[in-house]
């Protein structure tokens, strides 16, 4: 299949061209032009085609939609403190973005998957969240994502698009932006290798549910493989939903680095866990135990920096 993938040099994104090209499928990727973007694709850049642009252009937005059988909609902006100073760019490119792909898949008649996030529930309870739970967003980022999730529901009973929505929990492994910008478990790794503090915000009780990206992964090849979901939404999770504070004293443990603790931080949710029996169901079996991945990738990171 000809498939594009929009974020396609980015994080998450990389990783699913990557599989794909791996699979047989024509890839094509566009993504914004950045130097860590570069580096994501490095290694297999020259079998994929690469569109460096915006899905705030329109122009770009149509034209490298035109022709593909699929298009994997990864491309957004992700992190929840700077959606807290600059909201507007998030509505900008999460949804105004969102909104340009699927016009473009309206025109060109290709299927869409679209990456929503676990975020869009903010559940607080400590519940289970499915995929009928109430959407509740506690940042600018995730109520960004939440009208992107909704635009793409309405596009496919409006207009009855093939568009599946994937809401997966907190992904982390190899390739993951650090530093300002950056995601925690690889801040916090690359802190501790340079023997600074890992800083927790708040009490380190909140809770998220982690999955490797080589799982996550799977899950969206098994989406694909099935095109009878149109309409549909599913969860994409691990089950395991370890706290801040037990993540830093691990990588603490692990390399002696110092855990000092902050002021909460506004807009972050305290805990939730992904209720995953739907795509479950449907042979969705996550491989990678979490401490055992983060095991892995902080091995990765300190060979790295050798």
């Amino acid at each position: 299949m000809r498939i594009l993938i929009t974020g396609g040099a980015g994080f998450q994104g990389s990783h699913i061209a990557q599989h794909l090209l791996n699979s047989g499928h024509e890839i094509t990727v566009l993504n914004t032009y950045s130097e860590h973007a570069l580096s994501n694709i490095r290694t297999f850049k020259k079998h994929v085609s690469i569109v460096w642009g915006s899905i705030t252009d329109t122009e770009i937005v149509d034209k490298t939609v035109r022709g593909q059988d699929v298009v994997i909609h990864t491309a957004a902006r992700i992190n929840v403190d700077e959606s807290i100073q600059n909201p507007s760019s998030y509505v900008s490119v999460n949804v105004t973005g969102t909104a340009n792909i699927l016009e473009a898949v309206r025109k060109s008649g290709s299927r869409l998957i679209h990456a929503s996030t676990c975020e869009v529930y903010g559940a607080d309870s400590g519940a289970e969240t499915n995929e009928t739970s109430e959407l509740r967003p506690h940042s600018p980022y995730a109520a960004s994502k939440v009208g992107a999730d909704r635009l793409c529901f309405a596009y496919h009973k409006t207009f009855d698009l093939p568009i599946t929505i994937v809401r997966p929990c907190n992904i982390y492994g190899p390739r993951q932006k650090t530093g300002v910008g950056g995601a925690v478990i690889p801040i916090f790794v690359g802190n501790a290798l340079e023997l600074k503090p890992l800083i927790v915000f708040g009490t380190g009780e909140q809770q998220r549910e982690y999955m490797h990206v080589k799982d996550l992964v799977m899950g969206y090849d098994l989406i694909l493989k099935r095109s009878t979901w149109e309409g549909e939404t599913f969860n994409v999770g691990s089950g395991d939903t370890p706290s801040i504070k037990e993540i830093a004293n691990f990588i603490s443990d692990k390399t002696g680095a110092d855990v000092k603790y902050s002021k909460a931080r506004p807009g972050e949710v305290r805990s939730f866990k992904l209720n995953n029996r739907k795509i479950q169901s449907l042979g969705f079996a996550p491989k990678i135990p979490f401490w055992d991945g983060l095991q892995e990738y902080i091995e990765s990171r300190r060979t790295a920096s050798i």
